[in-house]
This record gives C-alpha cells, structure tokens and sequence, in this order.
C-alpha cells in the first residue's frame, strides 16, 4: 500500500482570529504540520500560552503552543518557515488582505496553493496577483465562531466548508486537503463553480453582517424580530439581482431557505461585523455591501438598501470622532 502524501502536509492558517482558530484548534488533532500567522498580543498569547477553543459540544480544548509554529504577521518570515507550506488558509479581514498574500507568498512553497475563506469581494484577485489563479482556491465557511480574548475562541456552531479553484487545473494538495479537514470534521467539499461560492457567500454575509452589527444582535435574533428579518432578506435579494446580472450562476437556491438554515445553524454568533463595532476596530463593510452597489452601479442595477447599510456601518465606525 503506498504512502498518502498527505501526511507530509504543511498547513498555515493565516490570520487566527475567530474561524482562524477553529482551524487551528481543529487541526491540531491531525496528522498536519501547523503555522499560525497571528498579530500582536494574539501571537504572543498563542505562541506562549497555546488556544484554548470552546466546542460547540461545551467541551473545552487545548491546544498547547508547542503543537504549531506561531509567525507574527508584523515580524520578518525565519527561513525556517519561508517557502515550506503547502497550504496556506487565509482567514484574515479584508482590510488586512494586501498583508496577508504577501505572507502567504513568502511562507508558501513554489507549487503551494492558498485558500481563502475570507468574507468579501476581492481577496481571491489580491491572492492571485501574488502567486497565481492556478494556486489560489476560494472558498466560504459557515462554521460559527466567536474570539473570548486572544487566544481564546466559542465555537458556537458547526456548518461546513466549501471550496473551489480559480485555475482551469485542480490542484495537487485539494485532495489530501479536503481529506484533513473532513478528519477534524469540518465538513469539507470540492467545488468547480468558485464564483458562485465568492457570491453565495457574499449574499449570506450583506444579509446577516450590517443588520447584526446596527442593531446589536446574535444571528438568531434575525428570525425572532420580524422586521429585522425582512431587511435582511431584502439586503439579500438586492445582492443576488447584482450577482445574476453580472452573469454569475448562483445555482437553483430559495434565498430565504438558505438564509435561515444559516442564521438557526449560527444563532448564538456575534457575527464578525459586531464583534469589529463592539471592538472599535475597521469592519469589512466596504468589500460586502459597498462591493454590491459598485457591481450594481457597474450593471446597471440600482442597489438602494445595500447603499443604505453601507452608509450606516460607516456611520458607525466614524462616530467616536464625533461623540
């Protein structure tokens, strides 16, 4: 029986936030090589003091550091990591996304292929400029996860991952990488379509993101407050009437179905957005809602209420210059 090259897999998650660390968490039960690309007093948390991830199930698991190799994004790559990573998954804000494919660049072998399960339009382009369509793989993620402090995460649900490839050719690792993730048990699955992954994803994200951080809420509340829920399905419809005129395929899809079975599957989740405004950090609106009214205006397409959430969020972020 020969030997499954997968065993010899390196695998860096870059950027170890909230999804970043059940990644991390949940690859520490494999045979992977690990990499966590981290910043400031998260990297020093996780380099010194491991991840401690809090399971869906209520258990709590801990990842001592000595497990995986910690990187600070801000500090120069060591020439024991450079070009050594077969996998690179970028898990990183879209803000920080120029950063993170120049990192990915360096700590990724020459024929090494980088995921990003990132939220927005443009991550998978910036990537490509940096190493390629034929090794970038795009892909959107539904597991649900919160960050308590650095180095710590709520898994508060489990969902799936989904991934396709910009490059005519399937790459070499996506076999023994969807066969690592699917033994942590994240649910993993190949997909030819990568457009119609970038955009569904997009759809899920104008549709829970704004509404949440604006109001407040976990996920869950989107179905318990009707009015809520209506904009989030209006944000949602705007957003696929962009997709379709651009020509992309989005499959045969019920939006309010999906976007239920999303938001009941991350109830208990502070989606990024919130946890960004709680935080006073930058949030990824301008690549979610703003990337729908500049595709709207590019088609033709008129894009009212996602212009309106894109203000609001903005208005948002700005308003402790004005307190």
């Amino acid at each position: 029986m020969s030997i499954k090259w997968v065993f010899l897999m390196r695998i860096a998650i870059v950027g170890v936030g909230s999804i970043g660390g059940i990644l991390l968490g949940s690859l520490a039960d494999s045979e992977a090589d690990l990499i966590a690309v981290a910043r400031g007093n998260n990297a020093e948390v996780l380099s010194k003091m491991g991840l401690v991830l809090h399971t869906p199930e209520g258990s709590i698991e801990v990842v001592p550091p000595e497990r995986y190799i910690t990187v600070d994004s801000a500090a120069q790559i060591s020439e024991q990591i450079r070009g050594t990573c077969d996998v690179a998954i970028v898990c990183g804000k879209t803000v920080d996304t120029p950063l993170l494919a120049q990192i990915s660049k360096e700590i990724l072998a020459i024929d090494g292929v980088a995921l990003t399960i990132q939220n927005g339009l443009g991550n998978a382009e910036a990537l490509a400029h940096q190493i390629g369509r034929e090794r970038v793989l795009v892909g959107s993620i539904t597991h649900g996860a919160m960050r308590r402090s650095e180095g710590e995460i709520e898994w508060v649900g489990r969902g799936s991952i989904i991934f396709g490839g910009m490059g005519e050719v399937i790459p070499n690792q996506v076999e023994s990488l969807v066969d690592y993730l699917n033994e942590v048990n994240l649910n993993a699955t190949w997909v030819e379509d990568y457009q119609r992954i970038i955009w569904r994803k997009l759809l899920l994200n104008v549709a829970i993101n704004p509404i949440c951080a604006i109001a407040g809420v976990k996920n869950g509340a989107l179905l318990e407050i009707n009015s809520l829920w209506l904009q989030s399905v209006q944000a949602m419809r705007e957003a696929a009437i962009v997709a379709r005129a651009a020509g992309i395929d989005l499959g045969d899809i019920n939006l309010e179905d999906y976007l239920q079975k999303v938001v009941i599957a991350t109830a208990e989740n502070r989606c990024s957005m919130l946890q960004d405004v709680m935080a006073g950090r930058p949030t990824e609106i301008d690549s979610l809602c703003g990337a729908v009214v500049l595709n709207g205006e590019a088609q033709g397409v008129p894009t009212p209420f996602n212009a309106m959430l894109h203000g609001l969020v903005q208005g948002i972020e700005k308003s402790p210059e004005f307190g």
